[in-house]
C-alpha cells in the first residue's frame, strides 16, 4: 500500500464520522465537474497547503459514500492529469488510489504540497492562487500569496528529473537499486512495485500516477547503471589517470567511471587502493601472495575520494571528479568552488557543511563516507601516522584539490609544508582534545631528540607567520611549552 492511503483514509474516515465535515485535507466529490477551472483552483489550493491533500471520488454533497465505477475512475484520473499538467503552474503530480469506504469503492486522489509557490492557474499571475480555509477552496489574499512566497523553496539539484517519463520495468533496468540496499543493509524487494515504493521513498525516482515515472538526478548519479544514459550526467563519471613520472608528460593509463557513485564507490576504492590498486607500490609477497605495499593510508584516499564526490557541484559542466596519481603524490579534484564559509586552513575539523544534505546523508548511511566532520580528521591522524608530509589543500574558481604525498623525509620537505605539517598537527592534536608539544612534533616529523632545536625553530616559524600560538600566553618555559592553533 502507498504510504499516503493510510493518512488519507484516516482523514476521510474523521471527516465522514458524525458531524459530517469537510477538512482542509480532504474535499468530497460525487462525480467530475464540468468546471475545469473550479478543479483547477482544487489543485492550486491542495498544492499551496502544506502536507497537501486528497480528493474523494463517490462521496455525495452529504457525506454519504455512493461509489464509483472503473469507466468514470479513469476519465477523472486522466482529466485530473491533464489539469495538473496544463492547468495551473507550476505544474503538479497527482497520484491515486481505490479505497473501499463502507464496502464501496471510492476514488482516493493525492495532491502533494508543491515546493515552489504558489501555484497559481496557469496564464495568470501568482495573485491568481488558491488555498482552503475552514473546508472548502477560496482565493488568497495579497497577504496570503506573500506568505505562499515566503514558505517556497528551489527545488534541489537531486530532485529534479534525469530522465524523460520512463516505464517502471526500463526505469528499474537502469537503476542498481539492488547495490544501494546492500550498502545499506536492507533485504532487496522481490517484485518492481515494492521496489517503486522504496525507490521512491529515497528519492531516487519520482512516480507518475498516470503511470510511468522520471529517474531523479539523485538516483542517476548514486545508483545508474550507465551514466551515458543521461545527457546531463554523462560526462560526470569519475576519471582516473596514471601518469608515469612526477609531471603530466606521459600518461600510463585513463579511465572513466560509467556506473552511479554509490554503485560503484567500493570497485573505485578497490581500483585505487586494493591489492593491486594504482596506487600501491612495488610488489612484494606477504603469506605467499603477491601484493603491493600500501602508500597511502586506505583511510586518507577513501574519505578523500569520499569527499570529491560528495561536495562537487553539479552546475560546473565540462568537469568531473578527477583522481591524478603520479610517482610521488595523488592529487583528487572536484568541480566546484570552495564553500563561503570555508577556508582552506580550516577543513580539517570544520563544522560540517554540504552542498546538499540529501546526497550527502544518502552516501553516509551507504557508509561512503565517515561521520559528520570526522572524514578529514581521521585522513589527518592516518597521515601523520605513516609519517608522511601534510594534505595539501587547494581551491580555484571552480575546482578544490587534495593532494595527498609520498613517503619524503623532513630534510626533503619545502618549509610550506614544515609548517603545514606543524600547524595540520596543531589543529588534530586541539581536535584530540589535546596540544602541540615539541616532542609530539618531532614524533609526527620522524625526528630524534638531537633534532629538539629543529623542532623548536620551526615552532616559532609557525608562531610568527599566524598558524599557531602558546596555549598558555603567559608561560615562560620553552622546554615544556604547549601549543593550539592561532584560531582556537
Amino acid at each position: 500500500m502507498k504510504p499516503w492511503i493510510t493518512k488519507a483514509l484516516e482523514l476521510l474516515t474523521a471527516s465522514l464520522g458524525p458531524p459530517h465535515h469537510e477538512l482542509n485535507e480532504v474535499d468530497w466529490k460525487s462525480d467530475l465537474s464540468p468546471n475545469k477551472q473550479r478543479l483547477c483552483q482544487h489543485l492550486s489550493a491542495f498544492s499551496n497547503h502544506p502536507g497537501g491533500g486528497f480528493l474523494a471520488f463517490g462521496i455525495d454533497a452529504q457525506g454519504v459514500p455512493q461509489g464509483i465505477d472503473a469507466a468514470t475512475t479513469e476519465t477523472i484520473v486522466n482529466q485530473l492529469a491533464n489539469l495538473g499538467r496544463q492547468g495551473v503552474e507550476p505544474p503538479v503530480a497527482l497520484d491515486h488510489a481505490i479505497a473501499e469506504i463502507r464496502g464501496l469503492p471510492v476514488l482516493l486522489v493525492h495532491i502533494n504540497e508543491a515546493t515552489t509557490k504558489p501555484v497559481h492557474l496557469r496564464g495568470q499571475g501568482i495573485e491568481a492562487a488558491y488555498i482552503r480555509s475552514g473546508g472548502t477552496t477560496r482565493d488568497a489574499s495579497r497577504q496570503e500569496v506573500g506568505m505562499l512566497m515566503l514558505h517556497s523553496r528551489t527545488p534541489r539539484w537531486e530532485d529534479l528529473h534525469a530522465t524523460v517519463v520512463l516505464p517502471h520495468a526500463e526505469i528499474l533496468a537502469r537503476l542498481d537499486l539492488a547495490a544501494l540496499l546492500t550498502l545499506l543493509e536492507q533485504p532487496v524487494p522481490t517484485d518492481d512495485e515494492t521496489m517503486m515504493l522504496w525507490a521512491g521513498r529515497e528519492r531516487l525516482v519520482a512516480d507518475l500516477p498516470a503511470g510511468g515515472g522520471y529517474i531523479t538526478n539523485l538516483g542517476a548519479i548514486a545508483a545508474a547503471k550507465n551514466l551515458g544514459d543521461y545527457p546531463d550526467l554523462a560526462h560526470k563519471g569519475v576519471r582516473v589517470i596514471v601518469y608515469a613520472g612526477r609531471d603530466k608528460s606521459r600518461t600510463v593509463s585513463e579511465t572513466e567511471g560509467k556506473r552511479g557513485y554509490a554503485a560503484a564507490f567500493q570497485a573505485l576504492i578497490a581500483y585505487l587502493d586494493g591489492p593491486k590498486g594504482v596506487l600501491r607500490g612495488d610488489e612484494t609477497v606477504i603469506d605467499g601472495l603477491r601484493t603491493r605495499a600500501e602508500i597511502y593510508p586506505s583511510i586518507a584516499v577513501r574519505e578523500i575520494v569520499a569527499n570529491a564526490l560528495i561536495h562537487q557541484d553539479f552546475t560546473v559542466s565540462g568537469i568531473s571528479p578527477t583522481v591524478e596519481v603520479f610517482t610521488d603524490r595523488v592529487e583528487v579534484s572536484n568541480p566546484g568552488s570552495l564553500l563561503p564559509s570555508k577556508t582552506l586552513d580550516r577543513l580539517i575539523g570544520a563544522q560540517p557543511e554540504s552542498r546538499n544534505e540529501v546526497r550527502a546523508k544518502l552516501f553516509r548511511r551507504c557508509r561512503i563516507c565517515e561521520e559528520r566532520g570526522s572524514g578529514l580528521v581521521k585522513a589527518g591522524l592516518a597521515i601523520e601516522t605513516a609519517g608522511l608530509p601534510p594534505i595539501r589543500f587547494e581551491a580555484g574558481s571552480n575546482h578544490v584539490k587534495v593532494t595527498l604525498f609520498g613517503p619524503r623525509p623532513f630534510a626533503d620537505m619545502t618549509q610550506a609544508e614544515r609548517l603545514a605539517a606543524c600547524y595540520q598537527h596543531a589543529v588534530l592534536r586541539h581536535l584530540s582534545n589535546g596540544v602541540m608539544t615539541n616532542a609530539s612534533l618531532r614524533e609526527r616529523l620522524r625526528l630524534t631528540e638531537r633534532q629538539r632545536r629543529t623542532a623548536t625553530n620551526l615552532i616559532r616559524d609557525a608562531i610568527e607567520a599566524g598558524l599557531i600560538k602558546p596555549a598558555d600566553p603567559d608561560s615562560t618555559s620553552l622546554r615544556f611549552s604547549e601549543y593550539i592553533p592561532a584560531w582556537a
